[in-house]
């Protein structure tokens, strides 16, 4: 019994230690990098070695007792701005975040002047009386 409860108790201890502050920490922040390889994964969800190795400089970090800001920062100033998943609001940035919006206006823009261009003007026609005789003789022939 005693050595069942010792293989249960080493295979549960690596479970029980990632549940510090200090693991959630380095997961909420290892969730705002970009993995620079998968490009569109954090680093928390990439098996890339890259990654691995991003992970690591992370939990270095918290272990000297940077802060979640000072650990983004030091990823940001080694990898640059890319590596973070939700890019700043600065001057090289603005096309960025302005594209969304500009394209939706010159989306509506475009669909006004389409609509206004296949509008039809319908225009009351006075027909000539030779017009009127034609018309009529037409008629009368339909059977």
């Amino acid at each position: 019994m005693r050595w069942i409860l010792l293989i249960w108790f080493a295979l549960a201890a690596p479970a029980f230690a990632q549940s510090s502050p200090d693991e959630h920490r380095a997961r909420e922040i290892g969730a705002q990098l970009r993995c620079v390889v998968c490009q569109n994964q954090s680093i928390e969800e990439s098996d890339a070695q890259l990654a691995q190795d991003m992970r690591r400089i992370v939990r270095e970090q918290l272990a000297t007792g940077a802060t979640n800001d000072e650990v983004i920062s030091h990823i940001r100033d080694s990898y640059g701005d890319y590596v973070l998943l939700k890019p700043p609001v600065q001057s090289n940035t603005y096309v960025l975040w302005a594209f969304p919006f500009v394209l939706v206006i010159v989306s509506f823009i475009w669909w006004l002047s389409t609509a206004r261009r296949r509008e039809i003007v319908q225009t009351e026609v006075e027909l000539s009386e030779n017009d009127k005789a034609l018309l009529s003789s037409l008629m009368d022939d339909t059977p």
